[in-house]
C-alpha cells in the first residue's frame, strides 16, 4: 500500500508543477489559446493520483501489491503515463512557442504519444483484470 500511496504523491505534485508551468508559460509568453499543456494537470491527477489512491485502497483490503502480476501492471502503466504526459507537454510547449515542426517530427511526436497512449491502456487493463482476480481470489476464501 506505501507504494501505491507514494506514487500516488508524486503524481500529485506533478500535476501541481504542470498546471503552475501551464498557467505561467503561457502568460509569459501571451499565449490564449488551447493547448495540450492545459490536459496535463488533468491527466496527471486523474490517472496517477486518483487512480493509485483507488488502488491504495483496494490493497488495503484485498492485498493486491502482493498479487505475481502486480509489478508488471504497475511498470507498464506508469511508464504509459510518463511517455504520454512527455509526449502531451513537448506538444504544449511547441504549440505555445509556436515551433513549426516538419511532417516528420509532428508524425514521430504523434507516434509517441500513440505509443504511450497503448502501454497505458493496455497497463490499465491489466490492473483491471488484477483487481478482479484479486476479488475473486477474496471472496472465494471467505
Amino acid at each position: 500500500m506505501r507504494k501505491l500511496l507514494n506514487t500516488s504523491i508524486v503524481y500529485a505534485i506533478a500535476a501541481l508543477v504542470c498546471g503552475v508551468f501551464y498557467r505561467e508559460f503561457t502568460r509569459w509568453k501571451g499565449y490564449t489559446q488551447t493547448t495540450a499543456l492545459g490536459r496535463l494537470h488533468v491527466h496527471l491527477l486523474v490517472l496517477g493520483t486518483l487512480f493509485f489512491l483507488v488502488l491504495a485502497l483496494w490493497d488495503k483490503g484485498g492485498h493486491l501489491t502482493a498479487r505475481p502480476r502486480f509489478g508488471a501492471c504497475f511498470v507498464l502503466y506508469n511508464a504509459g503515463l510518463i511517455v504520454t504526459v512527455g509526449a502531451m507537454a513537448a506538444r504544449g510547449v511547441t504549440q505555445v512557442l509556436a515551433v513549426e515542426l516538419t511532417s516528420g517530427a509532428d508524425a514521430a511526436l504523434s507516434g509517441i504519444a500513440g505509443l504511450g497512449h497503448i502501454a497505458l491502456g493496455v497497463g490499465l487493463l491489466l490492473m483491471l483484470l488484477l483487481v478482479k482476480r484479486t476479488a475473486l481470489k477474496n471472496k472465494e476464501s471467505k
